[in-house]
């Protein structure tokens, strides 16, 4: 893959992935979507947004980790953070779940938009495995070569010598990050919050405010859970 296609990656990042986008599997991945664009389908989300969650959470400030999926597949949705969405867009039911945890865990009242880049500039790594998707059609890009490419950005939050927390929801992200260590870092562990799942164990497992005390006990400035209204859309 060009560096054309990688100008919005923070460079802390680009110095330690260089080497995947080198790889022939980068390569074909950007054959892939050049031709899915070529085809006249709509890809989510902008290609300046593919890397946003990496261009916003630069390596050396990752303090905390949340693995979605996939991009949402909805007009106007996807912009380059897991469970987020632009303000003005409606929060989808999993992020109302969240919400709704998060009221319960810390008592912060759930906001009207679904906007959390707060988070992803205070060192909350909003990363899907796969960074694209076809408008209407969920999971389309899968097996592409995204998964590999956000393996190996796990892997770099693994190696850091400072403890990182990762929150793994459903079993999903359970499994892609199965590798960390956790004799280093917090790995937290609870159901998706998606509805189908988010009250057989999500809703109650507290991961914010545990987040939050494992930061602190490691002399670390925890997460403002808390929402402020946007100032700017993304």
């Amino acid at each position: 893959m060009t560096r054309a296609m990688t100008v919005k990656l923070d460079p802390s990042w680009l110095e330690m992935l260089q080497t995947e986008f080198d790889q022939p599997y980068m390569a074909e991945l950007k054959r892939f979507l050049l031709a899915e664009k070529e085809a006249g389908k709509r890809i989510f989300p902008a290609g300046s947004n593919w890397f946003r969650a990496l261009d916003l959470t630069p390596l050396d400030r990752v303090k905390v980790v949340i693995l979605g999926q996939d991009p949402y597949h909805g007009p106007d949705q996807a912009h380059g953070l897991c469970f987020s969405v632009p303000d003005g867009v409606r929060p989808p039911p999993s992020l109302i779940n969240i919400y709704k945890e998060l009221a319960s865990d810390l008592g912060i009242r759930p906001p009207a938009h679904g906007f959390l880049e707060h988070w992803a500039r205070q060192g909350v790594l909003l990363l899907n495995s796969v960074l694209t998707v076809e408008m209407g059609q969920a999971a389309s890009h899968r097996d592409r070569g995204w998964e590999r490419f956000t393996d190996a950005v796990i892997a770099q939050v693994n190696a850091k010598q400072q403890p990182v927390v990762f929150m793994l929801w459903g079993s999903y992200a359970q499994k892609k990050a199965s590798f960390v260590d956790p004799l280093r870092h917090l790995v937290l562990k609870a159901p998706h919050p998606s509805p189908l799942s988010a009250h057989s164990g999500f809703i109650g497992c507290r991961h914010f405010s545990k987040a939050n005390s494992f930061l602190e006990s490691r002399g670390l400035t925890p997460i403002d859970w808390a929402l402020p209204e946007p100032a700017v859309s993304a």
